[in-house]
């Protein structure tokens, strides 16, 4: 019986000390975004037993805060929580679409107390906590101009009215990528953009980013017709094998329908449409016309691709060129009809010498054969 007792005592020392060892290895870091954005913070921790994370949202302050514990799917939803066991316990909450009143203190806390889920025990010996702020600022006020441009458009410029917190800085972006040459460190709340002879053919989605507690942007949408473009104008194929034709476009706004179309030798023109001969692929900025056993006769010619937006639409063309898999043969075919005639021909000139030179012809003749075949 005591030999039981020290072994309750030490499981129970040793259960002590581990649970103990419950850590942070990162704590969630403060986040400032604006409203209509998403926010989201992590954690993690180790221990063992592997501990349980959860996460809380705090309001007010000591003594009269409020604590609320949230879960996946809270506030209609916008609440997204993703967390995994491992060697470690990760956790991630996100909030979507985020308005002011998200603003505030959010809390982390783990524990791998067996009773850290009564309600009967006083919470804050049970668990590690961990917080950090969300700032949630306003939609500024970022006037554009113009509104919406197109390619006589030449400048593009913002104008940030009365920003909540200092202007640290700004810069433009198209497409998401940032132009680099458009870094600033100014402090004024305007900046302009001159566009350049490729963004005018090209076009894009242009924003200005002033760098304050936040990032805050506005775009500007220089719309244009699409630019189509086949990267190779010329395919050759062997007769029965597949021809690949591809063209492709990066203009703004992107294409919302490609189509392809074939003319032959003749001048004869048809649309193209899927079935067990055309497979076409189409892909945001692409498109691509496959051709299962082309026949040199029949699919040889011209096939050009149509790309069309809000703004018109542009085409290019591609010539195909079908092999037929004789054509090898030709060269090789010419060079034995040399042969025969060249034969023909010593034979005839010959014939009238003396039988005694018959030998010497056949073995000149046979030499000229072997070396016309050499070549």
């Amino acid at each position: 019986m005591a030999l039981l007792w020290v072994f309750g005592a030490v499981m129970v020392c040793f259960y002590q000390v581990t649970s103990e060892t419950v850590s942070f290895i990162k704590s969630p870091m403060s986040q400032t975004t604006v409203s209509g954005r998403s926010a989201g913070l992590h954690c993690e921790v180790v221990g063992f037993p592997l501990p349980e994370v959860q996460w809380w949202y705090v309001e007010e302050e000591e003594p009269e805060e409020t604590i609320t514990q949230l879960f996946d799917g809270a506030r209609m939803d916008r609440v997204q929580i993703h967390t995994t066991y491992n060697t470690h316990a990760a956790s991630t909450i996100r909030i979507l679409n985020v308005t002011l009143n998200d603003s505030g203190t959010y809390e982390c806390r783990a524990s791998n107390d067996p009773e850290r889920n009564a309600l009967r025990k006083t919470l804050k010996v049970k668990w590690i906590r961990s917080q950090a702020n969300i700032f949630v600022f306003e939609q500024p006020n970022i006037l554009t101009e113009p509104k919406e441009a197109n390619i006589t458009t030449e400048v593009l410029s913002c104008n940030f009215t009365e920003p909540q917190t200092p202007i640290k800085g700004h810069h433009w972006t198209r497409n998401g990528n940032v132009i680099e040459e458009t870094r600033s460190t100014s402090t004024v709340g305007f900046t302009q953009y001159k566009v350049d002879k490729t963004d005018i053919k090209f076009g894009g989605a242009f924003s200005c980013v002033f760098i304050a507690a936040t990032e805050f942007n506005e775009s500007i949408k220089l719309s244009v017709v699409p630019h189509v473009v086949a990267p190779k104008h010329n395919e050759h194929v062997t007769e029965n094998d597949k021809a690949v034709l591809m063209c492709e476009s990066s203009t703004y706004p992107p294409i919302d329908k490609w189509r392809w179309s074939f003319t032959d030798d003749s001048k004869n023109k048809k649309d193209i449409t899927e079935d067990e001969k055309y497979i076409i692929k189409i892909e945001p900025n692409k498109t691509t016309l496959y051709i299962n056993n082309p026949a040199s006769n029949m699919d040889s010619g011209s096939y050009t691709c149509h790309g069309s937006n809000d703004m018109g639409e542009f085409s290019d063309d591609i010539t195909l060129r079908v092999r037929s898999r004789l054509a090898a043969l030709w060269p090789f075919l010419g060079i034995v009809v040399e042969v025969i005639v060249l034969v023909t021909i010593i034979f005839i000139f010959e014939k009238r010498r003396k039988p005694e030179d018959l030998g010497d012809v056949i073995k000149n003749t046979c030499w000229i054969g072997v070396v016309s075949l050499m070549k």
